[in-house]
């Protein structure tokens, strides 16, 4: 029983702390030194007893902030001296705050040269973090008459904990009305510009990478926090800032001059999506994309094409099925992203998108990638997503109703989605008739021609099919009331034993996404998938093979939701006896002559003194 145990520990501190001449050191060597300080019992008396209080914090501040003397630990007591630091024990929080000369040697971490220690920047950003959090008036106090602080920040923002300390600044100050001034402050430093200038081909990659990071946290932070401004009748001065046809033109400049750079233009097109994020998983509250932002854009859209014609040259790539001579690449993914983002997103200024997108026959080049990479389901979801948005349901006003018409008549009568869908098919089926492998893109292709149908009765997409050439419009209709009727017949047949099958009739039929689901909210859980993409390109895994989504564990995942599970306790099925046997086999009772887990045994504490000490 529990009882029989003694749980409680008595510490060491207070007998070393009995010490005359004990030093910090010694206490940090101390294991319970951190339990105690958490419990805020032991920090007061290390703080208050036989030690000096301003040479212990001087100590402990320095040492997260300068690089250990040889022959030292590197991390021992740094990182305890951190955990004490951010221990949130009033008298410490209060003694690092209010005190200048503390404050000062904090800050003088930022005064060093490149590049930082990234174990001591980790160090120095949780416990500035942690004060920015308990000590906002003072430490903002003296932050803003630090002339050059934003600059030092900036200068280190290649060291990831630096994100971290303006993002604290951002969204940790409280109450709102001093968060506003902190906002306003930042804005007067250009914050954004000047994080829009590390997104240049000049910089390394790693600046860029932050610098874009630290501009999409800062847009998604801003917009989450925008409730409590709007209480003040106060926008944003940095959302602001970033949502304006200047800041976004900047960027678009910045990406595409001088000598081309995947990094920069990857890192600028995160930047842009998240600009264009309506709406985030996890989060009920949508946004409305400033017009702004599509007229900064659209310009542009010339180089974003181009880059799907002429990508960065990569070399060739080894896969499972042979060598790949020109793989996709990461770049055209992104630019993949970014048009089903603008087709996505619903504006005044969508139709000089449309028009532009129209003009540059975009969607027909992203076909055409469609079925050339066979394999890739990323570019596949991606050209799927385009389709879906330009197919869906558009509102009764005029201009986006226009761009709606002009981009239907556009994929329909210049990209010949329907002869592309129908001669695809055939071609998959006369390869497998011949032994070969099932294309990757079938259950995608899937997907897509179930758009279609789904949106057949909604707008002008009954206008397009009335006039395809006849022999096609035949073929389409043959193709939608057997060979796809049957497809989605297979795909809904559910697991054994697990509910009743879907029907599979036309008004039933599977769209791109669930029923249940608006196109703006599965775009919104797409981004998930977008997050796997960028997963898959910096680690190194092999973007270009994927299974098809039709023969794949992920797809079995998307139908969990649509599977009924009945359970009848008089239903003596073969699969009921098949359980209750191999949980027969499985599952043992409990014996009451086992070895009690109670039982006080001797403690062998080798093997966790071996792990602490790593």
């Amino acid at each position: 029983m529990f009882w029989k145990f003694d749980l409680h520990t008595s510490s060491h501190l207070e007998a070393l702390l009995d010490k005359e001449d004990v030093t910090l050191t010694e206490l940090l060597d101390e294991e319970d030194v951190l339990q105690e300080c958490k419990a805020q019992t032991g920090g007061l008396y290390i703080f208050s007893i036989n030690l000096p209080t301003d040479q212990c914090m001087q100590e402990l501040v320095c040492m997260i902030t300068t690089e250990p003397p040889a022959g030292v630990e590197e991390t021992k007591y740094p990182n305890i001296a951190c955990e004490v630091l951010t221990s949130d024990v009033g008298v410490i929080n209060d003694k690092l705050g209010n005190e200048e000369p503390l404050l000062e040697t904090l800050y003088s971490f930022l005064e060093q040269p490149s590049p930082l220690n990234p174990l001591l920047a980790s160090f120095f950003s949780k416990t500035i973090g942690n004060l920015i959090t308990r000590k906002t008036e003072q430490v903002i106090s003296f932050l803003r008459r630090k002339e050059g602080f934003l600059s030092l920040v900036l200068k280190h923002i290649d060291t990831s904990a630096m994100m971290d300390v303006l993002l604290r600044l951002i969204s940790c100050v409280e109450p709102p009305p001093l968060r506003l001034e902190t906002l306003t402050w930042l804005n007067e430093e250009k914050l954004a510009q000047r994080l829009i200038e590390l997104i240049h081909p000049e910089r390394d990659d790693e600046r860029q990478s932050n610098a874009s990071q630290t501009l999409c946290d800062i847009i998604r932070l801003s917009r989450d926090q925008a409730n409590q401004l709007q209480e003040m009748s106060q926008p944003d001065p940095l959302l602001t800032v970033l949502e304006s046809q200047e800041c976004v033109e900047q960027l678009l400049q910045n990406m595409f001059s001088g000598e081309r750079s995947e990094s920069c233009i990857i890192n600028g097109i995160q930047v842009l999506l998240t600009l264009l994020e309506i709406r985030r998983p996890g989060f009920e509250r949508s946004y409305t994309v400033n017009s702004s932002i599509l007229l900064a854009i659209q310009p542009h859209l010339k180089h974003f094409h181009q880059l799907l014609l002429d990508p960065p040259k990569r070399n060739p790539m080894l896969t499972t099925l042979g060598v790949l001579e020109e793989p996709l690449g990461n770049t055209r993914l992104h630019v993949a992203r970014l048009v089903a983002s603008l087709l996505y997103t619903s504006s005044a200024s969508h139709a000089v998108v449309a028009q532009e997108l129209c003009r540059l026959n975009t969607m027909d080049m992203l076909l055409d990638l469609f079925f050339k990479y066979t394999w890739n389901n990323f570019l596949h979801l991606q050209v799927e997503l385009c389709v879906a948005a330009i197919l869906r349901p558009c509102p009764s006003v005029t201009s986006e109703n226009s761009a709606h018409n002009l981009m239907v008549t556009h994929l329909f009568q210049h990209c010949h989605l329907v002869q592309r869908i129908l001669e695809a098919w055939e071609e998959n089926d006369k390869m497998q008739s011949e032994g070969g492998m099932r294309r990757g893109y079938m259950g995608h292709l899937t997907r897509i021609a179930n758009t279609v149908v789904h949106n057949l009765e909604k707008g002008p997409v009954h206008t397009q099919i009335s006039k395809l050439p006849d022999d096609y419009r035949g073929r389409w209709e043959t193709f939608v009331d057997q060979t796809l009727s049957e497809t989605n017949r297979k795909n809904t047949i559910d697991l054994v034993g697990c509910g009743n099958p879907r029907p599979s009739s036309e008004d039933d039929m599977e769209s791109p996404f669930p029923k249940e689901l608006t196109l703006q909210q599965a775009f919104s859980d797409y981004q998930i998938q977008q997050m796997t993409a960028n997963f898959v390109d910096q680690f190194g895994f092999n973007d270009e093979e994927f299974t098809d989504p039709d023969d794949s564990i992920g797809a079995t995942f998307d139908r969990i939701a649509e599977i009924n599970i009945n359970i009848d306790p008089g239903h003596d099925s073969a699969n009921s006896t098949v359980f209750e046997a191999c949980s027969k086999d499985r599952i043992q009772p409990f014996d009451d002559d086992e070895e009690d887990i109670w039982e006080e045994k001797e403690i062998n504490y080798a093997t966790q003194t071996k792990s602490r000490n790593r």
